[in-house]
């Protein structure tokens, strides 16, 4: 399964260097390479019942012969027969066709059958001698992925020399789970799907490598958690007076989503068992208080808290937030910033607080864990929107601290629960699924090109109240194969044309960290009017007085994330307008229509998932390495099953060594488990 491709019969350095652009170097790539799609052409038919459409048939070559008709244009021209007629085949420019072909020879031969200016002929077909094992016609006919130089056609001839070992290939689930589960066994279902008998058969094998990837990324999430509770972590007792002391003090009342969260939070953090805990809830339904509590405790009891954010730009927000909360019950002081853009003495200063124990609740990015930071006292992690902290990162705290520090991690991507129980198994999870009193929801409407004038207007308004805008932007700068403007472009035309009477601030991803928290810091100040960005303003940026987003582009935007853009002007009592404007005048998406229409993240969530895959909801570059090729995640009953299954083979104490193949998914998915 390791060997590289190039041994294998069919594959020279030239198709070896095309399939390694799709990313298949080994032969476990190529067997787990699965169609995309088929075309069948399984139903052998006579010539005299052929009729417009995809055919197959069965026929001797009578005669064929090749000729340029002009410059650039080869023809090839042969006619087939068997014994109720004969049929004419034509293709264009595959001059090798006439000398390849053996006539008098019997062939399958399939392709579409065309009618036309009184000629009839099967067009561009596949053709290969008739045999008890056809590759590319008579057949149900895998398509793969291919890119240029390599059609599925060569792909099919390499697995077709491959299918003698896959038939070798041993079982990688119990026999029980297989037996169970009345599953195919696992070389049934490769062979399939890369050469399936019949469409039922293609089902039976996608259920079997669907439960398998499930299984397996289960096992991964279980075995993580299974691991983690082994560890030890500093207890962190309750303190009911305290904690009644801060909610006291609070300018507003929790509700009862947030007041369940920080329950099932105290009763995690009292125990020696590390807490591995993950707090979904959409922008502005609570989670930095919930974050503060959780600190609060550890900090009292003389322990250390650090809260890491993926952005400075957060970071700081994080710190003043936290801040303003402590303040209340006198711990404002033990607060510190650590962040990669502080002067060397503010660095230094900061890191011998650290050491001192004076610093109890740090704040920063990644660079909180750096090895000249000593948290020697560390009991409490909180991650926001990373969802998870690394392995390696763990290793790295359980050095510098001696034991495991508890988990919080924090996200506002509402999260389907399939998705959430498959991907993050090894968390368990919170739900802030109420908001605060007083939030207005965001109305939200689809504008065409052709209604930008008037809406216009209608945001000048609005901003002549003392209100402020996001405009969000796909692109940073113009693009010449995508149709879609860009910030720079908008930036241009609002300053020098559409709101020149407006102040206006651009802010995108390719600025240094303390231009964007200078035009950042101007915006949350009221200096601007309008802040034209990139989705950098997505996670995290709090500015109260921000009541309109305008989403350029939006056709280009997935669900979960125009919900993230929205929530940033629903921060406060004030009414929010969130405007979808698209690239053109067609016909609104599904997932625009459905943007429009609800408010509820976890829906919305629901659907973009069954839409576009995890990829849509946390981006490829963060879970790309989540390679599901058949499961659907949105099948509950397969995700069940397979959960369930992964419990037995822990509980029964199963080995994982006595199955290689299924041991090696479930170390590469503890990477995607585990690691941001």
């Amino acid at each position: 399964m390791d060997r590289d491709i190039e041994t294998l019969k069919g594959v020279g350095e030239t198709i070896a260097k095309k399939l390694g652009v799709m990313g298949i170097y080994t032969v476990r790539d190529l067997i787990y390479n699965f169609p995309r799609r088929y075309e069948d052409y399984s139903v052998l038919i006579p010539v005299a019942k052929i009729t417009p459409g995809p055919v197959t048939i069965e026929a001797q070559v009578k005669q064929i012969k090749g000729r340029y008709v002009r410059r650039g244009l080869h023809i090839t021209e042969a006619v087939v027969s068997d014994k109720t007629g004969s049929v004419r085949l034509v293709w264009f420019n595959q001059p090798y066709r006439a000398k390849a072909t053996k006539t008098d020879s019997l062939y399958f031969i399939s392709g579409n059958f065309e009618m036309g200016r009184g000629k009839q002929a099967i067009m561009n077909p596949n053709m290969e001698l008739a045999s008890s094992f056809p590759i590319n016609t008579a057949r149900i006919v895998p398509v793969y992925r291919e890119t240029k130089g390599l059609k599925s056609a060569t792909i099919r001839k390499v697995m077709a020399n491959l299918a003698e070992d896959i038939d070798k290939l041993p079982e990688n689930l119990p026999t029980n789970i297989v037996k169970e589960y009345e599953l195919s066994s696992h070389v049934q279902s490769l062979l399939g799907l890369h050469f399936p008998g019949s469409t039922n058969e293609i089902e039976v094998a996608r259920h079997r490598q669907g439960f398998e990837e499930i299984f397996a990324l289960s096992l991964a999430a279980l075995l993580v958690k299974k691991e983690n509770d082994r560890e030890k972590a500093l207890p962190v007792p309750f303190q009911e007076v305290l904690a009644r002391s801060f909610v006291k003090k609070l300018p507003f009342d929790l509700t009862d989503a947030q007041r369940k969260v920080i329950w099932q939070i105290y009763k995690d953090i009292e125990k020696d068992k590390p807490m591995n805990r993950m707090v979904e809830g959409d922008v502005g339904s609570g989670k930095t208080v919930v974050a503060a509590m959780a600190a609060l405790m550890a900090i009292s009891e003389g322990y250390q808290a650090a809260l890491m954010a993926p952005t400075e730009l957060l970071a700081r927000q994080h710190a003043e937030s936290m801040y303003e909360l402590l303040e209340s019950v006198g711990m404002h002081r033990e607060v510190v910033l650590l962040v990669g853009s502080l002067k060397p003495a503010e660095k230094k200063r900061a890191h011998e607080r650290i050491a001192s124990g004076e610093a109890k609740l740090i704040i920063g990015t990644h660079a909180v864990i750096s090895e000249k930071v000593d948290m020697h006292k560390l009991a409490l992690i909180i991650v926001d929107e990373q969802h998870r902290f690394g392995v390696e990162q763990r290793q790295k705290l359980q050095k510098k601290a001696g034991h495991m520090p508890h988990m919080l991690s924090m996200t506002a991507t509402p999260i389907p629960r399939t998705l959430a129980l498959t991907i993050y198994g090894e968390l368990d999870i919170s739900l802030l699924d109420e908001m605060p009193p007083g939030r207005k929801p965001v109305k939200t409407k689809i504008v065409s090109p052709n209604e930008k004038a008037r809406l216009y207007k209608e945001i000048d308004t609005e901003l002549e109240r003392g209100k402020q805008m996001f405009v969000v932007c796909p692109l940073i700068t113009e693009s010449d194969t995508l149709k879609t403007l860009s910030a720079e472009v908008v930036y241009k035309d609002f300053t020098e044309k559409t709101f020149k009477h407006r102040k206006v601030g651009l802010l995108h991803g390719k600025l240094k960290a303390d231009e964007k928290e200078k035009i950042m810091s101007e915006f949350a100040s009221g200096k601007l009017d309008i802040l034209v960005a990139t989705t950098v303003i997505e996670v995290g940026v709090n500015v109260p007085n921000a009541s309109i987003m305008l989403v350029e582009g939006a056709e280009r935007f997935g669900l979960a994330q125009i919900h993230q853009l929205r929530g940033r002007v629903a921060r406060s009592t004030e009414q929010g307008y969130c405007y979808l404007l698209m690239t053109d005048s067609s016909a609104p998406t599904r997932r625009l229509r459905a943007i429009e229409q609800s408010t509820d993240g976890f829906k919305l969530a629901e659907l973009d998932l069954e839409i576009r895959g995890p990829g849509a909801i946390y981006g490829r570059s963060q879970h790309g390495q989540l390679d599901l090729r058949v499961a659907n995640l949105t099948d509950v009953r397969l995700i069940n099953a397979a959960r369930s299954a992964a419990h037995d083979f822990i509980e029964k104490g199963e080995k994982l060594a006595k199955y290689p193949e299924l041991a090696a998914q479930v170390k590469e998915n503890q990477l995607v488990t585990s690691l941001n």
